[in-house]
């Protein structure tokens, strides 16, 4: 198995602490080691062949810097010149790992939470034979609640006793009527944003579906050991087109199967979803990074403190954001409007807070 793990994002809706070039991947949300340090340790158990790391110029060097002590397995550092959505990010993955015959890649973020690592990688290895048949392989989270955050993959009815599941849609994120109604049908799993496939297989729906990128690809000089050359790497993303793999392939090819996991998951998408990794106290207010706390009648709030004195009075379900340069405050349901804070700021060419 070649692991490739995508941390080139910037997590724009964990702003104002996650930034351009120390993104949420990058930090330690939970505490301890960052977030992309824990996905690598989570799967060198699985004894991969590869560990392949893509990230963008801005964020090269933490990488590096992050993972120079892990030594379990060789881990490639990746830097994309410029950001073009996961399209291209993991058909380059794919192009260079394809010099190895067959190979089997497990494509996931470098910044989820997975508690039950073990369980996680027993569903990697089903993955990986599911993938060996020729399959494209998403690993779909059993539903919760109705999460308006998440996109959802609907399989037919009656998939039980099929393993892994036909996929009949991706759905993008819906309202909550809608999200209420996927979770009550049982047909409907979160979309997890892991896949798995056989380097061969992506790059050939690659051809089908992003003909392009996949010619832009075909032009990257590979050497017998799996590797190209900067100049090479950056040829190719002066003109490939900026595309997710969902949309680009996965909402579109007849060969994507699932299978459902239950393993904790959380993507951590947003500020609001702390809760559900980090315990609160008895009225639902997590309280992170603070000197410490003084909470008077306050209800479901998420507060980051920068290391200062928290009090919170009269207040609920409110997210409050301290950084040394910036503040933020917000109700906890908008938390995914975030990003807009993020788009403003590059409207308004205040570069210097992202």
């Amino acid at each position: 198995m070649i692991i490739v793990i995508l941390a080139g994002g910037s997590g724009t809706r964990f702003w104002p602490l996650s930034r351009v070039r120390h993104p949420k991947q990058l930090m330690s949300v939970l505490g301890g080691k960052s977030m992309l340090q824990r996905t690598v340790e989570r799967v060198l158990p699985l004894k991969p062949e590869r560990v392949m790391v893509v990230t963008n110029r801005l964020q090269a060097e933490e990488t590096v810097t992050q993972l120079a002590s892990l030594t379990a397995v060789p881990i490639e550092v990746i830097a994309e010149p410029v950001g073009r959505n996961t399209a291209p990010a993991v058909g380059l993955a794919a192009r260079l790992a394809a010099a190895t015959p067959e190979a089997v890649m497990a494509v996931l973020p470098a910044d989820h939470v997975i508690p039950d690592e073990e369980q996680f990688r027993e569903i990697l290895r089903q993955g990986e034979s599911a993938a060996r048949e020729g399959n494209l392989v998403t690993l779909g989270i059993a539903p919760t609640r109705p999460e308006t955050g998440y996109g959802y993959i609907e399989v037919a009815s009656g998939s039980a006793g099929k393993r892994p599941f036909p996929v009949l849609r991706f759905v993008e994120k819906p309202n909550l009527e809608r999200a209420e109604q996927f979770v009550a049908s049982g047909n409907f799993y979160w979309n997890s944003g892991m896949f798995l496939w056989r380097a061969d297989t992506i790059l050939e729906e690659l051809e089908r579906f992003l003909p392009g990128l996949h010619q832009g690809l075909m032009g990257i000089k590979v050497s017998a050991d799996g590797t190209a050359s900067g100049k090479h790497i950056d040829a190719f993303y002066r003109d490939a087109p900026s595309e997710s793999i969902d949309f680009g392939v996965m909402e579109k090819s007849d060969r994507v199967v699932m299978i459902p996991a239950s393993f904790g998951w959380s993507d951590v998408g947003s500020w609001s979803a702390l809760s559900e990794v980090l315990e609160g106290d008895d009225n639902g207010n997590v309280i992170i990074n603070a000197a410490g706390e003084v909470l008077a009648d306050a209800r479901g709030c998420l507060a980051y403190g920068g290391g200062k004195m928290v009090a919170l009075l009269g207040v609920s379900d409110l997210i409050v954001v301290e950084t040394p340069d910036a503040l933020l405050v917000c109700p906890r349901n908008r938390a995914q409007e975030v990003k807009n804070i993020v788009g403003e700021l590059q409207r308004r060419g205040l570069g210097e807070y992202l």
